[in-house]
Parts: structure tokens; C-alpha cells; sequence
């Protein structure tokens, strides 16, 4: 097995929005089992948990996940999880996902560009916006093949 830094997850609601997890730390676990199969626990506050708590699936049920690992600067992982266990620690909660890595049809580049145009900004200010915004990676939601 392989640990990693958690620093960013955002939960993918079924109508492709993002729903910012608020962490206080986090861990992803590679399992390097057969099934390519994942371990991903949020800590965040009491106060954090009850903003999101109405995005989140009842447990055993699936979510779609992205998770930013060991830098902020890396491209987000998407995941198909399920949500495990939420369970209450010295005055946080525990967010337990169990998935798999999904690739998407396109990469960031390719997402940030089809978002900007999907936005009408065309010519030379959507290659102004397509500069700044790769160097300040916001999130893009991919699509995924059903």
C-alpha cells in the first residue's frame, strides 16, 4: 500500500457541480490490490461537515469524487467511490471513500478550454483567460463515458 497527502477533495453532485469538502487533513491510500482500489478520509470540522452533509450519498451508496494528492498544484484525480463510514473523532468527522480512479475523456487543459468557450469568450480574450486560468488551475468538472 501507498499513502498519500490529501490536499483537496470536492464532491461531483449529480448534476456535475462541485461541493468543496472543507478539510482539516486527509489521507488517500492506494490499496495496490487487484481491483486498483482506493481509500480516501477527510477529516474536517463539525461545523464543515454541516455545510456539505446534504451532498453527501447515504453510506454504501456512490459519489463521484476529486481529490488534489501531495501538492496543490497537481491536476485533480477523479474517482467513482462510495462513501464507507462517517464517523465523529475528538470534535471532527471522518469522511471514509473507498473507489477507483476514472479517467476522463480530456485532459485539464482540454476541460478548462471547452468550459471557457462554453462561457461565449471567443478571440483574443480567450486566449487571455485560457493563460490565466491555466497558471491558476481552477476546477473543472470533466465528463465521464457512462
Amino acid at each position: 500500500m501507498k499513502s498519500f497527502k490529501l490536499i483537496s477533495v470536492q464532491l461531483i453532485s449529480e448534476d456535475n457541480q462541485l461541493v468543496n469538502v472543507e478539510l482539516t487533513d486527509g489521507l488517500i491510500i492506494n490499496k495496490e490490490d487487484d481491483n486498483n482500489t482506493w481509500i480516501v478520509e477527510s477529516f474536517l470540522t463539525e461545523d464543515g461537515f454541516s455545510k456539505i452533509k446534504d451532498a453527501l450519498p447515504e453510506i454504501n451508496k456512490e459519489i463521484m469524487i476529486q481529490a488534489v494528492i501531495t501538492k496543490k498544484d497537481n491536476d485533480p484525480a477523479f474517482m467513482k467511490t462510495v462513501l464507507r463510514k462517517i464517523k465523529p473523532i475528538n470534535g471532527h468527522i471522518s469522511l471514509l471513500f473507498e473507489g477507483h480512479l476514472q479517467k476522463s475523456r480530456s485532459k485539464y487543459a482540454e476541460l478548462l478550454l471547452k468550459d471557457l468557450i462554453e462561457q461565449g469568450i471567443v478571440g483574443n480574450e480567450l486566449i487571455e483567460h485560457f493563460k490565466e486560468k491555466i497558471r491558476s488551475r481552477p476546477q473543472v468538472v470533466p465528463s465521464f463515458k457512462k
